[in-house]
């Protein structure tokens, strides 16, 4: 490897070809599936779109999400990691809605990815070096190269989240 962005590149592939494990085998009833009592999901408005339950503040107890909801959250901070290192305004949570059935959220997953790479692809080690103030504040004094292993590991996150619902929901419930 020649540089940090080849050793971030190849780190990302390895993820994206992990989670595609996962994302290629969801169904709209496995998106939708309620793992709790207590979730956060995705609800349809009167306007047609989708939009997730949040809280500003993490309320106790914590709700489980669902398949849904964390491809909405994929498409947030992704989204949001991409305008901050175009140098364009970062999404408000409010302005990301959810594509409305699974089929159209891992879409919107791929257009992300294809998004991304130009990103990273377009980085040299000087460009890694860039300040980046995105998810973090500016006074963290992070960069570019911070922002993009955050990407990778934001990624793996929620796709083993993805992964563990999509098994459990297999496995049906406890005690049959």
């Amino acid at each position: 490897m020649s540089n940090r962005r080849d050793l971030l590149r190849w780190q990302f592939d390895l993820i994206w070809s992990l989670s595609r494990l996962h994302f290629d085998a969801l169904t709209d009833d496995d998106t939708h599936w309620a793992p709790a009592e207590v979730i956060w999901t995705v609800h349809r408005g009167a306007d047609g779109r989708w939009r997730p339950d949040f809280a500003e503040t993490e309320p106790d107890p914590v709700p489980v999400t669902t398949i849904a909801w964390l491809t909405w959250h994929i498409d947030w901070w992704w989204s949001s990691a991409i305008a901050h290192a175009e140098k364009r305004p970062v999404p408000d949570r409010t302005e990301v809605y959810w594509p409305g059935d699974t089929a159209a959220a891992l879409a919107r997953l791929d257009e992300l990815r294809a998004q991304w790479l130009r990103v990273l692809d377009g980085c040299d080690d000087t460009a890694l070096d860039q300040a980046a103030s995105y998810p973090w504040p500016a006074e963290a004094g992070l960069t570019v190269g911070h922002l993009a292993a955050w990407v990778n590991v934001e990624l793996l996150k929620n796709a083993a989240e993805i992964g563990q619902l999509r098994m459990l929901r297999a496995a049906g419930p406890a005690g049959r």
